[in-house]
């Protein structure tokens, strides 16, 4: 089953953000942590196909040239100084996702993959996937814990216009 959220529960998700979960449903038979060990890789290869058909560049591969980096910051001559890696990349809508396994909360890195969304130029959406269990919690309602408190609360303001959460 796939589970998902989209933030700030004011906001109507929008239609990429839809396509995004939609992908990972038709995926759920092959991905679903419950029935499956896959790490995050094998996960992505599984949703690439429905990405690419809804205009996301997909990440083929660990080596320099297969990796998609999305720019920090720029130098002199406009040149790119710092730039993170991302899973899949809509650029036209301004859109990024991070496909996260077991490290996705016992690492905390669902709150990197935030924080270079947030870096990101251009970027207007993030997505999170990350297991709905992983020995034995249950990381899709930590995630979602966490994305509530913060959108509930007015101490921090994110410069995204949305961050979709989802659970596989």
């Amino acid at each position: 089953m796939i589970n998902w959220a989209y933030y700030p529960a004011s906001s109507r998700p929008p239609d990429l953000a839809r396509a995004v979960v939609s992908v990972f449903e038709a995926a759920a038979p092959h991905i679903e942590s419950r029935k499956h060990q896959l790490d995050s890789n094998a996960v992505l290869s599984k949703v690439a196909p429905g990405l690419t058909a809804a205009g996301f560049r997909v990440e083929a591969g660990k080596k320099r040239t297969q990796r998609l980096n999305v720019p920090v910051l720029f130098g002199r001559n406009g040149k790119v100084e710092k730039s993170f890696d991302t899973d899949a990349w809509h650029e036209a809508e301004g859109f990024v996702l991070e496909v996260e396994a077991g490290r996705g909360v016992d690492n905390n890195q669902f709150l990197k993959d935030l924080f270079q969304a947030c870096m990101m130029q251009g970027v207007r959406y993030a997505a999170i996937a990350v297991r709905n269990t992983y020995r034995g919690s249950d990381d899709f309602n930590t995630v979602g814990r966490f994305f509530d408190t913060l959108f509930a609360s007015s101490r921090l303001r994110l410069p995204l216009e949305g961050v979709l959460v989802v659970g596989y």
